[in-house]
């Protein structure tokens, strides 16, 4: 499933593939559809727009948050771990999907410092 995101055409990629009962999410990050980041420099914030554009995504397959049974976050920096983790149990808490994160040198822009998958199953 598209998202209309300017990187799906460029890379060859869906925001979302439901195959059967099963839903995967591209790693996902803070841009807006006007390509400009959300959040900027605070992990925090980029980590709750980034669970709203999933949970978004999820809405289009009839699905929601409490589908997901994992998440994969990686950051750019380890040490905000209690800020962006903070920001998953916000939308995560009674969930509690299997979730791993884990520190990368960069990515795809210097502002991003956080970019989350996820997998779920209606």
């Amino acid at each position: 499933m598209f998202s209309g995101s300017t990187w799906e055409s460029i890379m060859g990629y869906s925001r979302l593939v439901k195959y059967g009962q099963q839903i995967f999410i591209s790693g996902t990050t803070s841009i807006d559809e006007k390509g400009k980041v959300v959040g900027a420099g605070d992990a925090y914030l980029q980590t709750k727009n980034i669970i709203q554009i999933i949970e978004k995504s999820l809405k289009k397959t009839n699905a929601n948050l409490t589908n997901i049974v994992r998440t994969r976050m990686y950051v750019t920096n380890i040490q905000e771990w209690e800020s962006i983790g903070k920001a998953h149990a916000e939308y995560f808490k009674d969930i509690q999907p299997a979730s791993t994160m884990v520190e990368v040198k960069s990515l795809m822009r210097p502002e991003l410092l956080v970019e989350i998958e996820a997998d779920a199953i209606l």
